[in-house]
């Protein structure tokens, strides 16, 4: 029978009409008694006093006893949420018009699939009862639902929002896929459409590949850790046995429950931690995981996947003979044009008559020399009559050639040129240069002009 889904209003509204009826009920009872009691007997009891506890206690047994009270949905819009160390969840359930306190215990909080945050619309399924030590009646949370979008896709979009803004989609991280893998690491089921489009697109496409499978199971709550273990199982390997140059990681389509372990957290940081590139294969071409963003790679499908890491074959050995085909072609050029050279350096002079070049060098070694010495003895005459002509000069200006006109030069005996009869005194030692010798005189007598 599906359970009744009521509004936390509606939850108060019963509760509020079930608490009247049940007085007036028990309120008929008290009268009826106090009559019988005042026209059987004058004595009347004492009250029974109750502590708070009893109080509270016995409200708690009634609403455990209420059979609506123990298995119901409530919805509202979270508020007031903490999470303290304990791990449990406490928050308010409110509406237009009430709030509910809630507690979801660790156990069943580690369950969720998505974060609650304030202000989320949600609904509720758990029992109501009361927390004796504070007197108040509250919803013990079993399982919560996202309202309008369902539980499943509100968690992908907050891990891919999470997982986005650490930076494990940027492609910075993302490394290249080999050209021409020679071993793949294969992580799906043994039984899936990953390993049989692999085996047989590669068999087609090159067959010296080698597949390297690590079967897990690609849906339920074992899912994630397998994929997770297969996935480091197989970087080891890389690194101690064998070289391992691309893994696949996925498995064929289905619905978002069924492709869910894809969208674990554990998974997609495996796939970024893997020093392995990761091609993601998951589901058909419409379906995205959380492990495709995270992928070095992403393939729409198996078939893909298979096309992207194998080389074609075909396509290389096509490949291959039009890149020979162009050598070739180009060797053949290569050879024309040097047979043209060659057949033009044939018939040019230098290589039919070398002397008759080198002969022509030798005439003009020679004009050079020519014009060389005639140039160099026009300088040189030149330079000899500017020469001469400075002589000249020299001879004309000269104190000697003054001399052999008659002239002498009259100096006192420390070498000082006597210039007027005032440098002299009579009795003074003279010396007289004349143009082919010298005499010492003395003075005996001198005389002015007037």
């Amino acid at each position: 029978m599906e359970k009744q889904k009521v509004t936390l209003t509606d939850f108060l509204h019963l509760k509020k009409a079930e608490a009247v009826g049940k007085t007036s009920v028990e309120s008929k009872g008290v009268a009826a008694v106090i009559n019988d009691k005042e026209k059987g007997s004058e004595e009347q009891e004492t009250p029974h006093i109750y502590t708070v506890q009893e109080i509270t206690r016995h409200v708690r047994h009634r609403l455990d006893e209420d059979e609506l009270l123990r298995d119901v949905y409530v919805k509202g819009e979270i508020s007031n949420l903490s999470q303290p160390t304990s791990g449990h969840l406490y928050f308010t359930l409110k509406d237009e018009s009430s709030e509910l306190r809630c507690v979801m215990f660790r156990d069943r909080s580690a369950l969720l699939k998505f974060a609650l945050e304030d202000g989320l619309s949600v609904i509720v399924r758990g029992r109501i009862s009361v927390y004796e030590k504070k007197g108040a009646y509250q919803l013990y949370a079993e399982e919560i639902q996202e309202t309008g979008i369902g539980a499943l896709y509100l968690a992908f979009e907050q891990l891919k929002k999470k997982l986005k803004g650490e930076g494990l989609f940027d492609i910075a991280h993302k490394k290249p896929i080999p050209v021409f893998p020679r071993t793949i690491g294969v992580i799906t089921s043994p039984t899936g459409a990953v390993i049989r489009d692999l085996l047989n697109i590669t068999r087609r496409r090159f067959p010296h590949v080698h597949i390297l499978l690590a079967p897990v199971v690609v849906q339920g709550g074992e899912a994630s850790l397998q994929i997770v273990k297969a996935i480091q199982l197989l970087n080891r390997a890389n690194k101690d046995f064998e070289q391992i140059d691309v893994l696949v990681v996925g498995r064929g389509g289905g619905s978002i429950e069924e492709l869910w372990a894809f969208n674990e957290e554990a998974v997609a940081r495996a796939i970024f931690s893997s020093e392995i590139p990761v091609v993601s294969a998951v589901g058909h071409e419409t379906d995205f995981t959380i492990a495709d963003f995270v992928a070095d790679k992403r393939a729409a499908t198996p078939s893909e996947a298979a096309e992207l890491i194998v080389p074609d074959k075909r396509e290389i050995e096509r490949h291959l003979g039009s890149l020979e085909l162009r050598l070739r072609q180009n060797v053949f050029n290569a050879i024309e044009v040097h047979r043209q050279r060659l057949k033009s350096i044939e018939k040019s002079v230098l290589f039919r008559k070398p002397t008759e070049r080198i002969n022509q060098y030798r005439q003009t070694v020679d004009e050079l020399k020519r014009n060389m010495h005639a140039e160099i003895t026009h300088h040189v005459e030149l330079d000899r009559k500017s020469l001469q002509a400075l002589i000249g000069k020299l001879d004309a200006l000269s104190p000697l050639a003054i001399l052999e006109r008659g002239y002498s030069i009259c100096s006192r005996l420390d070498g000082r040129v006597v210039r007027s009869v005032d440098d002299i005194s009579v009795g003074d030692a003279l010396k007289v240069l004349f143009t082919d010798g010298e005499a010492i005189s003395e003075v005996k007598e001198k005389k002015t002009k007037k």
